[in-house]
Formats: structure tokens, sequence, C-alpha cells
């Protein structure tokens, strides 16, 4: 048995991936049930994932599965037996399939330097990106500043996506914080006991810091670019 606000959740989800295929975000869903805050759709999700009406998939930040529906009450009170069968749909007509339930939102926290560090994480909103171009993990977005990356084909405006992890091996690109302030896009390489920063365009020159002076912040995962 379901509360109300359960089943108008649901109810809500399953109409919108009827008519998008795409999953509401959670502000349209606290929106829809007009709750007070996102917690508690977060709790109502739960709720109806403990119940089997619905499930996350995995490795997305907004993708969610209708497994049941309850009985809608306005619904039943229409439905009258029939004694005739359906008539089946003329050869010609194709079904349409339903679209690809493939776009996740994940955090863009402001703007990145691909050249000087510049300070990063300024406030947060949601991208949306397509799933393809995620693997596993958590990612974050952030928008490259600057044309060092250049001839790794990252250029000024791209939205680098970014999996996020403490640790990277040599010549991977990564989003390297400097000094807990300012944070950079970079390949990361080991130079004896110094961390080398090396940009991908031959008029900037490497940055060498202490270790201690750098951490890891996430390595690149895939770039998506806006063509205006």
């Amino acid at each position: 048995m379901l509360t109300r606000k359960q089943h108008e959740l649901v109810c809500f989800i399953n109409d919108r991936l009827d008519e998008t295929g795409i999953s509401p975000s959670f502000e349209e869903m606290k929106e829809a049930l007009d709750l007070k805050s996102k917690s508690g759709v977060h709790r109502l999700i739960s709720a109806l994932e403990e119940r089997n009406f619905i499930r996350r998939l995995p490795n997305r930040a907004r993708a969610l599965e209708v497994l049941r529906m309850p009985e809608r009450p306005e619904k039943a009170a229409r439905a009258k037996p029939s004694t005739t069968a359906a008539a089946p749909p003329p050869a010609n007509v194709r079904a349409v399939p339903q679209p690809a339930n493939d776009v996740i939102e994940i955090p863009l926290h402001g703007r990145i330097a691909a050249g000087v560090p510049i300070e990063a994480f300024e406030g947060s909103a949601m991208l949306a990106v397509p799933a393809a171009l995620l693997g596993n993990g958590e990612h974050y977005a952030l928008e490259v500043s600057g044309d060092s990356m250049v001839e790794a084909g990252i250029l000024d405006g791209d939205y680098a996506l970014i999996r996020r992890t403490e640790t990277a091996r040599d010549g991977e690109i990564v989003v390297a914080l400097i000094d807990d302030s300012e944070a950079t896009l970079k390949y990361f390489r080991r130079e004896g006991a110094m961390i080398r920063l090396d940009p991908a365009n031959r008029a900037y020159d490497p940055q060498r810091y202490p270790p201690a002076h750098v951490r890891v912040q996430g390595k690149l995962s895939g770039i998506l670019r806006r063509y205006d």
C-alpha cells in the first residue's frame, strides 16, 4: 500500500517516461509534488525502491525505471468489461520505439583553466550529458577556459567530463588542484621528486610542483562541445 505522495510520484515518473523517455529531475519531482526540499523526493524514491515499484539504473545520475504501477482509481472507475476483442493494428503501421533513457545529469562546477591555474568549483549547476560519453564511476563537468590543451583537442569553451579519482598514471589528463585553491587541466607526469603538469600547446611551459602541493581531483573521461 503506497502513501498518497508515493502514488503521485510513481505516476509522475511513469507519465514523464512515456512522454519523453527521460526521467524527471529531482527538482521537477519536488515541484510536481509541491515538496519543500529534494530530501523529501529522496525519501519517496527510496520507499518506492524498497517496495519494488521503481529502480535506479546503475551508473546514471538521473535514470529511473518503473517496474510496476499501482492501480489508478480514476482509470479503474472508467474501465468497463468488453467482450469484443480489440482489432489488431494495420499491417503497414509500425510501432514507434520508445526513446532511450540515455541522458545523465552531472554536476557542473564552473570553469577550469587549460592555461594557467584559476580557482575551481565556482558554484554548482547540472549538465545533461549523453551516457555514452561516460564510463563507470562518479563524474562531474568543468567548463574549459584557455588554449593550452588545444593540441589534445580540448578547446576554450568545451566541457571537460571528469571521473572522480585521487590517483593518476603518467600521461593521463587530470584535474590537478594546486595548494588546495586553484585547479588546472593538464597532462600528469612524475619528474624525479616533483610533479610536472604538461600543457598540450608548445606556447606554454610545463608547471612543476612538490607533490605535497598537488592533489589529483579526477581524470578526463570525455569532452562535450557546443556548436552555436
